[in-house]
């Protein structure tokens, strides 16, 4: 487990903990089972960002408190420049990085997504989260599924979508693709 993932694990744990909630309960909200919750907060399983935007939204914690460990203070303008967003990854395939971070009682997260080609060709892991989302193709092809429906989607295409649909993505022609992704 890498050491982003095992951060994430423990703030996921002491929420838990601090807002005396059992394992069942967000479990459920997070429409996963126990075991599989279990697993993200031992670090067993890689934890999706859909997840996170669920308890997120559920118990008033902010995205960026759960992926960084930090609130947001800025409440006119957050800066982001080029390259310089405060970036997660997941797991060796994906690389978030986040442009409004820092802000406090943003509407929505938006994020620059790396998703790196998959040498194994194993399925698109799906997953879900309230409220809608919005993916811009910036650089790459990639190969989108929404509610059982596959999508190619080229550089400057984009789509959006019903996030509560299960979803899922991977890079195409065995190049990275980057895409804007905006969860709101």
């Amino acid at each position: 487990m890498n050491g982003q993932i095992k951060e994430i694990a423990m703030r996921l744990r002491g929420l838990r903990d601090v807002l005396n909630i059992s394992v069942d309960e967000i479990a459920t909200s997070c429409k996963v089972s126990a075991e599989k919750y279990e697993g993200y907060e031992t670090g067993k399983h890689d934890i999706p960002i859909g997840v996170l935007e669920n308890i997120s939204k559920k118990y008033n914690i902010g995205l960026t408190a759960l992926l960084f460990g930090e609130e947001p203070h800025m409440k006119s303008f957050y800066l982001t420049r080029a390259g310089q967003g405060t970036a997660m990854e997941r797991t060796r395939a994906y690389k978030y990085q986040a442009l409004a971070a820092g802000f406090t009682g943003r509407k929505a997260d938006p994020f620059i997504v790396t998703v790196e080609p998959d040498a194994d060709e194993k399925p698109i892991h799906l997953n879900s989260h309230n409220g809608q989302e919005m993916n811009y193709v910036l650089e790459g092809k990639m190969l989108l599924s929404v509610g059982g429906k596959e999508l190619t989607l080229n550089e400057g295409d984009s789509l959006y979508f019903d996030a509560t649909l299960p979803h899922g993505m991977k890079a195409l022609e065995g190049k990275s693709v980057k895409f804007l992704a905006v969860i709101l």
